[in-house]
C-alpha cells in the first residue's frame, strides 16, 4: 500500500519545487516540510505510533485504592487527597473512583 504522502515526497526528490507540490496535492508548506523531515530521518512512509493517549493516571495500584476506598468511604474525596498523599488532588480521587466502579463518593 502506498502512503498519501509517497507521491509529494517523490516530486520533491525529482526536483519539482516545494511550493508547486504544495499547490499540486494541495498540502501546507509545513506539512511537505515536514514529511520529507521523516522522510530523511526514518527512510520509510510510516505514521508514527504508540504515542501517549490521554494522561497518565496518579493512582496506579487500584487494588491498593480500592482497599483505602473501602476503608475511609466516610471521607469526602478532598479528605481522602490528603490521606493518600503523593500530592493526588480531589480530582484523582475522583478519577480512581470511577475507575474501580464508585460512583458518586460526598
Amino acid at each position: 500500500m502506498i502512503c498519501g504522502w509517497i507521491r509529494p515526497i517523490e516530486a520533491v526528490n525529482r526536483g519539482e519545487r516545494k511550493i508547486d507540490v504544495c499547490r499540486m496535492f494541495q498540502i501546507s508548506r509545513n506539512t511537505l516540510d515536514l514529511w520529507v523531515k521523516r522522510e530523511k530521518e526514518t527512510g520509510d512512509c510510516k505514521v508514527i505510533v504508540n504515542f501517549q493517549k490521554g494522561y497518565g493516571h496518579k493512582i496506579k495500584n487500584l487494588e491498593r485504592f480500592r482497599e483505602f476506598a473501602k476503608k475511609d468511604k466516610d471521607k469526602s474525596q478532598e479528605e481522602m487527597a490528603k490521606l493518600w498523599g503523593d500530592n493526588v488532588t480531589q480530582q484523582n480521587i475522583s478519577n480512581a473512583l470511577h475507575r474501580i466502579g464508585i460512583r458518586r463518593q460526598k
